[in-house]
C-alpha cells in the first residue's frame, strides 16, 4: 500500500495553519496515498498556555478536526491526524493532546491521548513541562484498519519501549509516533529511536513530524526536528522527508511484518525476571 507522510512548520494560529495542512493533505491523496499522517500539534504549536486557552475547541467544536475529516471523505482516505491541542473539562484547566484516526467515510475510528509528558530539560535555555499545560491519557490504543492493525502513540512515547512492546503483542502491524520532537534531541536521538521501535517489534514505524521555526505572538517560538521517517519492520529507514515541509510517499508491504517476526521471534520470548 502506498502512504505519505505530511512534514508541516505550523505556527501558534490553527486558523493560518489549516489551508497550507489542507493542501498537503490533499497532494498526498492526489499521490494515490491511501494512508496519511499529519505530525502532532497540526492545528497549533504554542508554549504560551493563555493563548492556547483562546485558540483551542473542544474536540466537537474544532475546526481543523472537522475540515480534516471533511476532506478524509472527499478523497476516500484513511487520515491519522498526528495531534491536535484540545480543551478538555478537566477541573484543573488542562488541555488534551489527541491523535485521531479518520476513516475514509469521515468518521473517527479511533483517538488516542498522549501518555508521556514532555518535561525534560534539554539544556539551559531549552526547558520543557507539558504536564503543566497538557493532561496525560492512560490508555494504549490499537486500532483495526483493512490494511492492519495500527498503534497510535505520540512523540515523546518513543522513549518509552514497553507501550510499543504491548501493542505489538496485541498484533499492531504499524505504529504512528507523529511528533514535534526537539531539534537537538532529534539530531542525536530521533532516527535511533524510531529504528529501534520497528527492530523490536517487526512493525512498520510511520513518523510524520514538525520541522524548523515555529514562531509565536506571544512566546519565544521553538525549533523542531523535521525528518519525518518511514521505517521497515527490520529496521532501515525507507523514507525521510528531510528538513522542508511538504509530502513524502512510502510504500509498504505489510507482508514484511511477518517475515520479520518469523526471523526474530522476540515477541514471544518475554521471561519473567527476578529482582534488583
Amino acid at each position: 500500500m502506498r502512504a505519505a507522510l505530511v512534514q508541516l512548520n505550523v505556527t501558534d494560529d490553527p486558523a493560518a495553519n489549516l489551508p497550507e495542512t489542507l493542501a498537503l493533505v490533499r497532494a498526498a491523496a492526489e499521490g494515490g496515498a491511501g494512508f496519511v499522517l499529519t505530525p502532532e500539534c497540526t492545528n497549533a504549536l504554542s508554549s504560551n498556555r493563555d493563548r492556547q486557552r483562546t485558540l483551542f475547541f473542544r474536540e466537537e467544536a474544532d475546526p481543523t478536526l472537522a475540515a480534516l475529516r471533511e476532506l478524509a471523505a472527499e478523497r476516500r482516505i484513511w487520515l491519522l491526524i498526528g495531534s491536535l491541542g484540545l480543551l478538555t473539562d478537566d477541573a484543573d484547566g488542562r488541555f488534551a493532546n489527541r491523535s485521531f484516526l479518520i476513516a475514509p467515510d469521515g468518521t473517527v475510528a479511533a483517538r488516542y491521548d498522549k501518555i508521556h509528558m514532555f518535561d525534560v530539560n534539554v539544556s539551559e535555555t531549552e526547558v520543557y513541562r507539558e504536564s503543566s499545560g497538557y493532561r496525560p491519557g492512560s490508555r494504549a490504543v490499537l486500532a483495526d484498519t483493512p490494511f492492519g492493525k495500527i498503534g497510535m502513540t505520540v512523540c515523546y512515547d518513543v522513549r518509552f519501549p514497553h507501550l510499543y512492546r504491548r501493542l505489538a503483542q496485541a498484533g499492531a502491524d504499524i505504529l504512528t509516533v507523529p511528533a514535534a520532537f526537539n531539534h537537538l534531541t532529534g539530531q542525536a536521538h530521533w532516527e535511533t529511536l524510531l529504528r529501534a521501535r520497528a527492530i523490536e517489534t517487526g512493525c512498520f514505524v510511520l513518523a510524520p513530524a514538525q520541522t524548523g521555526f515555529h514562531p509565536e505572538e506571544q512566546g519565544k517560538g521553538r525549533r523542531t526536528h523535521g525528518h519525518s521517517l518511514a521505517v521497515a519492520p527490520w529496521g532501515e529507514v525507507i523514507a525521510d522527508a528531510g528538513d522542508e515541509p511538504g509530502v513524502t510517499f512510502v510504500e509498504m508491504d505489510l507482508s514484511e511484518v511477518a517475515k520479520a517476526r518469523g526471523r526474530v521471534p522476540s515477541l514471544g520470548h518475554d521471561r519473567l525476571i527476578e529482582g534488583p
